[in-house]
């Protein structure tokens, strides 16, 4: 974790994410530096767009949270309307979440995941 956590160091600060920022960083923190996992890192990240990864996690959370509170009963008749809308909103969910990765492909889930 934490050669993804030099790569958001840097993208916070405006620096370039590259093998010697990186080393750089996790050098400072006292981290005993794989020059291979480094290299991968800055290869993941090439055409990752830092930001939109941000708020793309960010809203996951929220998203499975809905869906599971969703799915949970209720004590009205229509527990099975419930039950659909929430079957319907997993299965959306699920289908978004097929599109990103085939979209993503090579991003950090792909090589630490």
């Amino acid at each position: 974790m934490e050669y993804v956590y030099s790569a958001l160091i840097l993208n916070e600060a405006g620096e370039e994410i590259n093998e010697e920022n990186i080393t750089a960083v996790l050098e400072a923190a006292g981290v005993d530096v794989e020059q291979s996992r480094v290299k991968a890192l800055v290869a993941a990240l090439e055409d990752v767009d830092i930001e939109e990864a941000i708020e793309t996690a960010a809203a996951a959370p929220a998203a499975a949270g809905g869906a599971a509170g969703g799915a949970g009963g209720s004590d009205d008749s229509d527990d099975e309307d419930d039950s659909d809308e929430a079957d319907e909103a997993e299965a959306a969910e699920e289908e978004e979440e097929d599109e990103d990765d085939e979209a993503g492909g090579e991003g950090l889930g792909e090589l630490f995941g």
